[in-house]
């Protein structure tokens, strides 16, 4: 079994250059340094250094040793400040920014999970721009997002992101709508809809919205949007009253109106991967962030 001292000690060597540096910058001894090198090399069945009378340098079998030792010694730490911040205030607050149609069905969800873990929310509700910029900014802990076709959402690096579902898109139409009697839709059928009034979101940046838009462009065709709201309530609405046609992920399909009839779409570009974002260490991370992820993977299965 790896000693976490082991770690410590080759990490010190690497970032000193020798074993007595190292021993200076843990406020170890000389001697208590090589102890825990000398068993880690024995563990592994390999040297790990390499010491001359110029200092120490790592192996290649020592490079990766760092590698994978930093990733646990980061992993170590932050589950110490996970506890000890729980231990001594109780809870954890997390700031959490979600997308209104997640926060609709979701967010209750995810609330009363966390809690049961100590963990508190600090909720905010924006579209993805926004909230892919707080998690760039580190103001935010994590946020919910989503993400369209082969669209990239520009986060910076540090960033960890985990998939946690494949929201199927459909097309909504209105109930008297002559197409309304097609029980699917392929592109083809898609593109026969390019003379009607479509419904779209109103902020940019909607990777959704950008598929659609292309989808009719690739055709030379401009698609006629009449109406721009990000509210999926209002949009239902606007299209059971027979003003637009739209599309709308499947999430909102269980609060559909009457006079709205959904249809499935036989493209696979035509869905949106959910998507928890959040800043990370080498480690990965945080414990109340992969806990967060957790609660938003059985919300979702909740509404089966």
């Amino acid at each position: 079994m790896i000693d976490l001292r082991q770690l410590q000690a080759l990490s010190a060597v690497a970032a000193e250059g020798s074993v007595a540096r190292a021993a200076a910058r843990l406020g170890w001894s000389q001697p208590t340094v090589d102890y825990h090198l000398r068993n880690l090399d024995r563990l592994v069945g390999s040297d790990l250094t390499i010491r001359s009378t110029r200092g120490s340098r790592l192996t290649t079998a020592g490079m990766l040793m760092l590698e994978r030792g930093e990733e646990i010694l980061s992993l170590a730490d932050r589950a110490l400040t996970d506890v000890r911040e729980l231990a001594q205030l109780g809870r954890i607050r997390l700031r959490f920014g979600t997308f209104p149609t997640a926060a609709a069905r979701l967010l209750p969800g995810i609330s009363m999970r966390v809690a049961e873990l100590g963990i508190e929310l600090d909720a905010s509700l924006e579209e993805i721009a926004p909230l892919i910029t707080g998690v760039n900014q580190h103001t935010l802990d994590a946020a919910l997002v989503y993400a369209a076709g082969s669209y990239e959402l520009p986060f910076r690096a540090g960033v960890h992101t985990t998939h946690l579902f494949t929201d199927p898109m459909l097309l909504a139409l209105p109930a008297h709508h002559p197409a309304a009697r097609s029980e699917r839709f392929d592109r083809e059928s898609l593109l026969a809809l390019s003379s009607e009034k479509w419904v779209m979101g109103s902020t940019p940046g909607d990777t959704l919205d950008d598929l659609v838009r292309e989808l009719f462009r690739a055709e030379g065709t401009q698609l006629d949007v009449a109406i721009r709201t990000d509210d999926y309530s209002v949009v239902l609405g606007l299209i059971a009253a027979g003003m637009a046609v739209g599309i709308v992920p499947s999430l909102v399909g269980a609060t559909a109106p009457d006079g709205v009839v959904l249809r499935p779409i036989d493209d696979a570009r035509f869905t949106r991967e959910l998507i928890l974002a959040a800043p990370a260490g080498p480690g990965g991370p945080s414990a109340a962030v992969r806990q967060l992820a957790e609660a938003v993977r059985r919300s979702i299965a909740a509404l089966d």
